[in-house]
C-alpha cells in the first residue's frame, strides 16, 4: 500500500459480498466502496489506498495544530474556536477565508473515485466554475501541505492509528468526541445532505449499518478509544461535544490554556458570541454554502443543522434504544471513557 517506498504498516481487506450489496443499496452514488483498514478494520473509502502511506509518513512540523473527531461531532464549531485563538482573535480574515481554505482537509478527497469528473457532470454539476472547485477538494492535500505556511491548521476525520505515528510529538491536537447516538443522526443526514454519498434509506437502516461497522471510519468506539488513551498528552486536548454545547466558556478557556493564549474577558465574551449556535449556522465561511453552489449538497439538508445534545430520542424507537444502550455498554466495559451524556 502506498507510493514509492513509503512505510504503511497495515493490510486491508475486501469487505463481504453481502456487506458490499447492502452497502450499494442504501447509498445512490455508485461510488461508495469500502474497503477494511488494519486490525481494528476501519472502513474507508477505496480511494484512501492511493494516500494511505503519504498520511502516514507526512512531514510534521512542532507549530502544526490538528482537530480530529469521528465525523459530525462538533468538527466546524471547534476548527472555528481553535483557529480564532490560534490567530489571535482575526475575525477579519475568518469571515473572508472560508474555514474549507483554512484548513486543508487530509481524508476529503477519498470520496471522490478516479472518475469522478464524469459522475459529477452527469449527477452534480458541469459548470466549469463548479468543476474546478471540486477538483480542488478531490485532491489528495499531502502535497498542498508541503509549501502550506506554518503555522498549519489540519482537519482530519482519520483514526490516530492511521496518522503518523509520531503526531503528538511534533504537533498539538485537539479531539472531539460526541455521544455515538446523536453521532450516528448527524451522520445520516450527512450522508443524505452530500451528493457523493446520497444515502437513500432510513434511519434505522443507517443505524443498522453504523452500529454494524459497515459506516465510514467505523467502528467508533475503536476510533474516540484511540483518542481517549492518549488524552493526558501534554500535545493532547480532549473534549466533548456536550461540554462545548452546555459550557461553551470553560470549554473555550481550556482551548486557550491548550495553544498558550490568554484572551481578556471582553474578548472571551466576544468569541462565545461569534460562536454561539445561532450566530454560527448564518456564518457563511463555516456552512458550506460554496460547496452548495457547485452542487455538492442536496437542498433539503444543512451542512450545519440543529447544535443539540440528546436529539437522537427524536429517532430512535425503544428497540433501538434499548439496543443502543447494549452497544455502549459493550463497547466502554473495559474503559474509563464515559460521554457527559445529555439528560
Amino acid at each position: 500500500m502506498g507510493k514509492g517506498e513509503l512505510n504503511f504498516p497495515f493490510e486491508y481487506e475486501e469487505l463481504k459480498p453481502e456487506e458490499r450489496h447492502e452497502i450499494q443499496k442504501l447509498f445512490k452514488c455508485p461510488y461508495v466502496d469500502y474497503i477494511s483498514v488494519g486490525p481494528k478494520k476501519y472502513k474507508i473509502q477505496r480511494r484512501y489506498l492511493e494516500e494511505a502511506a503519504n498520511i502516514y509518513n507526512m512531514p510534521l512540523r512542532k507549530d502544526d495544530i490538528f482537530v480530529l473527531t469521528y465525523q459530525r461531532s462538533g468538527t466546524t464549531w471547534t476548527q472555528e474556536l481553535v483557529w480564532l485563538l490560534a490567530n489571535d482573535l482575526n475575525y477579519e480574515t475568518a469571515r473572508a477565508i472560508p474555514l474549507l481554505h483554512r484548513y486543508p482537509f487530509l481524508d476529503i478527497f477519498f470520496f471522490f473515485s478516479k472518475d469522478w469528473k464524469d459522475y459529477c457532470r452527469k449527477n452534480i454539476s458541469d459548470d466549469e466554475t463548479a468543476l474546478k472547485i471540486l477538483e480542488q477538494i478531490a485532491t489528495p492535500v499531502t502535497n498542498l501541505l508541503l509549501s502550506t505556511p506554518s503555522p498549519r491548521m489540519i482537519k482530519s476525520h482519520l483514526p490516530l492509528s492511521l496518522l503518523p505515528p509520531t503526531l503528538l510529538d511534533n504537533g498539538k491536537v485537539v479531539y472531539v468526541a460526541r455521544d455515538p447516538r446523536d453521532v450516528a443522526v448527524s451522520s445520516y443526514h450527512h450522508s443524505r445532505l452530500f451528493k457523493v454519498l446520497d444515502f437513500s434509506g432510513t434511519f434505522k437502516e443507517f443505524w443498522n449499518l453504523f452500529i454494524r461497522d459497515l459506516f465510514t471510519l467505523t467502528p467508533y468506539f475503536e476510533h474516540v478509544k484511540e483518542a481517549w488513551e492518549k488524552r493526558n498528552h501534554p500535545n493532547m486536548l480532549f473534549l466533548f461535544y456536550e461540554n462545548l454545547s452546555k459550557d461553551m466558556p470553560s470549554v473555550v478557556r481550556r482551548v486557550a490554556d491548550f495553544l498558550g493564549k490568554d484572551p481578556s474577558p471582553e474578548e472571551m465574551s466576544r468569541l462565545r458570541d461569534h460562536l454561539s449556535f445561532e450566530n454560527f449556522r448564518k456564518n457563511e465561511s463555516v456552512n458550506m454554502e460554496d460547496l452548495k453552489d457547485c452542487g455538492l449538497l442536496a437542498k433539503d439538508e444543512k451542512f450545519i443543522r440543529k447544535g443539540k445534545s440528546g436529539g437522537w430520542r427524536d429517532y430512535f424507537d425503544e428497540e433501538m434504544t434499548q439496543q443502543a444502550e447494549k452497544w455502549i455498554a459493550d463497547n466502554l466495559r473495559d474503559t474509563d471513557l464515559r460521554f457527559p451524556t445529555h439528560k
